[in-house]
């Protein structure tokens, strides 16, 4: 199985606890991460010279190949942490966003669309060719101003051309035009809170796992990512228990390097609900 990941590799400046640490990031890093456990991963980025060799050595080591289009800057966050779940985000420097004509016509089995910046234009979804094409709102919805992270609203209607897509609660409030019965799957996460996913029109609420998690940075990255590959393998909930349980290893232990066996077993004390969809559960 052959995927195709879009986005920004970023450089992170991590401030927490009076710590600082930098190292490679952006949803395009932990996605692809991801997804490498499972498939033959290309990455399509922008970066520029000052990038760290050994950051894109830590792909090769995955088995990820990287599709390099050089830019003057890289794309480069600080992330203050207020506590384990909350974090300010600000926009340091930015590489070059893409082109449609640098989006590739290749088909490939999954595509992951995961912006971080604003750097993957939304017509880019009507040029994509693959068996499922998956979306993180995240960085369609952010504004910049001195560098502070804010979110705007946005039209929706572009993301009908995926198959999934993933936004946490506050991002999918800035979504409009876009009815959950529009998509064929849309997570919307909460954290280590209970989030809710529709499917075909059918709407369920997963609780997930309980963890000491001393980081969340790439949980909706490998959320993401690792459900796309569980739908192409197995039905609806099973997937998203799947994921659920994938991402909680990872948050875990911070890297991918663990038996799939033992997520899968972890998957069991998932607990999904069906909804009854009645109520409203358009994005305004």
């Amino acid at each position: 199985m052959r995927c195709l990941v879009i986005g920004h590799l970023t450089h992170d400046i991590i401030v927490k606890d009076g710590r600082k640490t930098e190292r490679i990031g952006g949803g395009a890093y932990y996605s692809s991460l991801a997804l490498s456990k499972f498939c033959e991963v290309v990455v399509l980025t922008k970066i520029g010279k000052d990038f760290p060799i050994e950051w894109l050595e830590e792909l090769e080591s995955y088995g990820i190949s990287t599709i390099i289009i050089p830019s003057e800057k890289s794309t480069t966050y600080e992330l203050l942490y207020l506590d384990e779940e909350n974090r300010q985000l600000k926009l340091l420097s930015k590489a070059d966003s893409f082109t449609l004509d640098e989006i590739p016509q290749e088909k490939f089995d999954i595509i992951l669309l995961n912006p971080v910046a604003n750097e993957i234009p939304p017509k880019a979804l009507e040029l994509v060719k693959a068996k499922e094409v998956a979306v993180d709102i995240q960085g369609f919805i952010r504004t910049f101003k001195n560098g502070r992270v804010g979110l705007k609203k946005i039209n929706g209607e572009f993301l009908k051309n995926a198959h999934v897509v993933h936004a946490d609660v506050n991002e999918f409030q800035h979504v409009k035009n876009l009815n959950p019965d529009d998509l064929e799957v849309l997570l919307v996460s909460n954290g280590s809170e209970s989030g809710v996913a529709y499917h075909k029109g059918e709407k369920y609420i997963y609780y997930p796992l309980k963890i000491d998690a001393k980081e969340p940075t790439g949980a909706g990255d490998v959320f993401l990512a690792s459900f796309a590959y569980f739908y192409r393998e197995c039905p609806f909930i099973q997937a998203l228990k799947r994921a659920n349980a994938f991402t909680a290893a990872f948050l875990e232990r911070r890297t991918i390097d663990f038996p799939i066996a033992e997520a899968m077993e972890k998957a069991k004390f998932v607990k999904v609900e069906k909804l009854n969809t009645d109520e409203e559960t358009s994005a305004r």
